[in-house]
Parts: structure tokens; sequence; C-alpha cells
């Protein structure tokens, strides 16, 4: 069933710009290689560095890219940003343009992760170079004039998914007060599109059921939809989500994510978690790929306005 009546007017040009394909091993090479079509606007008065962290026990350095304001107070708040690409794919980079607005526009320093991506490797290793990298921020937090009290995560899609994860790993190790997670169009339930039925007017374009499939079984090593999925990895498996921190969630209407984003929402306000969400009309997977579209200024908009307020809070 075709939800191609229900796009975004002002998105519907970006899907002529798009590939069409499923995720697989096939593919996986040449999608890797793809540039995905990105207005970018850059502030070039926020500088930025590349450092390497020290990774897990273990494992090796994690790559950051660290983005600082012009002009902040001091100590400033942090923001912990994670790349999206369905944990198989992606770098820091594809969002330099955003990152560097928003470390200019909300005066935050901006660190953004370049995680080790399955199949090479699966979970834990991804969320485990997160966590390693919001640890190192805390604990250099005045070497970096932030303040530790201040630290959010964000991430969208699988960046999403790996922040939602890595609030539970946080509130369970007890080492790094997150004050907020920003979750956009998160990737945090393998059982959507494995177990059940699908949305029939979601996930037909940019991020598919098939793709979805592919990509939990990189990251797992097994199949989705399993008995013993960790909730570390899919944040939907999570029993309890009490005490994790104020969070924001935004999806397109038309998202193969929308129930399982929708549900997540519902569930961390049961368990007194403030919570904001927002479904958006006519978007799907991906609508920030159409910066000047009214539907993704608005949703940029409302996520800032989150976030600002969010690091206002001591």
């Amino acid at each position: 069933m075709s939800s191609q009546h229900l796009v975004d007017p002002e998105l519907a040009h970006i899907l002529a710009q798009l590939p069409s394909f499923d995720m697989n091993a096939a593919t996986l090479a040449a999608v890797r290689a793809m540039e995905l079509p990105m207005e970018a606007v850059v502030a070039a008065d926020v500088r930025c560095v590349e450092r390497e962290l020290p990774g897990p026990s273990g494992a090796p350095a994690v790559r950051v890219l660290i983005y600082t304001p012009p002009a902040a107070a001091r100590p400033a708040p942090a923001v912990l940003h994670i790349h999206g690409g369905g944990y198989v794919m992606g770098r820091p980079e594809m969002s330099d343009a955003r990152n560097r607005l928003l470390t200019r526009d909300v005066g935050c320093v901006v660190m953004s992760a370049d995680y080790r991506l399955a199949p090479e490797t699966p979970f834990p290793g991804g969320v485990e170079d997160c966590y390693a990298a919001l640890l190192w921020l805390h604990r250099h937090a005045d070497e970096l004039g932030v303040d530790s009290q201040r630290i959010a995560i964000s991430g969208e899609s699988a960046g999403g998914g790996l922040a939602a994860s890595l609030a539970l790993l946080a509130r369970d190790r007890g080492e790094v007060r997150v004050c907020f997670q920003q979750l956009i169009f998160p990737m945090i339930d393998d059982r959507t599109g494995s177990v059940g039925a699908t949305h029939p007017y979601a996930g037909e374009f940019l991020w598919t059921a098939a793709s979805n499939r592919y990509a939990w079984k990189s990251l797992l090593n097994e199949p989705p939809g399993g008995d013993s999925v960790s909730p570390y990895a899919a944040a939907a498996r999570a029993q309890n989500l009490a005490g994790l921190p104020p969070s924001f969630i935004a999806v397109g209407a038309l998202d193969l994510f929308v129930e399982e984003n929708i549900e997540y929402a519902r569930r961390l306000i049961h368990a007194g978690v403030p919570t904001e969400l927002h479904v958006y009309p006519g978007a799907f997977h991906g609508y920030l790929l159409a910066p000047q579209a009214r539907v993704t200024l608005q949703a940029d908009h409302d996520a800032s306005t989150a976030l600002r307020n969010a690091l206002a809070r001591r």
C-alpha cells in the first residue's frame, strides 16, 4: 500500500534524489559510499577539533569531533551527539553542518562520536564506544569549559537508538548524570519489521522493513526479534524506564519507526519521565534531508527549543 499521497509536498522532491535500495550484505559497501543530498549550511565561526579518546577496555580509541561556540558563558552545557546510519554506516562528518549550527545557536559544546559499526563490530561495541566518549566528556568537563551537570545526549535514527541505550547504561552504571536525551526518529526496537505486521503507511521511503531487519541482524549478530535482546542494544526492550532523564522524541508519521517511538514515549510518561513527543504529518524517515521544508524547520525549532530549555536548567 503506497503512502506517496501522504508525503508532504515540500518533501516530495527529495524522494526523486534518493536511491531506491534495501540494505543487505551485497549493497552495504555501495550504500556506505553514497553521499546523501544535503543542503549544508556551515557556521564558520564555530571551532571544530578532532581528537582520539581512550576507548572501552581492550578496544581501539574513539575518534570524536568537538565543536566549541564562538562565545558562551563558562562553564557551558554540552551535548554528546551520535550520528545515524542504521548501526552499519555513517560518520560524525555527516552531521557537521547541523552540529555547527547547534553549537552556535544553543551556545553549547558539542562532541560527536565516531563509534564502531556493525557488522564488523556487533553489539556492544558501538554503545560502549559512546559510553567511553560520555565518560571522557564528563571527566574532562573542566578542561573543556563544560558544566558536568548539564550534559545531554542526542542522536538521529540509529544515533537516537544509541542515545536511548546510552541513557539506560548511564542510569544503571551511575557514573554520569545525563540531564536530557534528545531522540530524533530513533531506531530502538529490533522487532519492527521482524515480528508481526508492519504499519501499512510507514516505512516505504528511505528506510524499509527489509533494511531494518538486515541492520538489526548485523548489530545483534543474530536474527532480530528473539527473546534475549539486551535493552542496551534495543532500548524498547527495557522493562524499567524509571529514572531516565527528561526526554524529547520526534518522528515523521510515515517513518517506519513511528509506532515504536510513540510507544516508547508513552512508556516514558508512564514511568514518570518528563517527555515531549512530536509526530510530523507527511514526513518520512530522514526528513532532515530537506532542511528548508516547513515541516523540517518546525521540527528543528521544536528540537532546539526543548534542548535549550533543558540545558538552561541547573
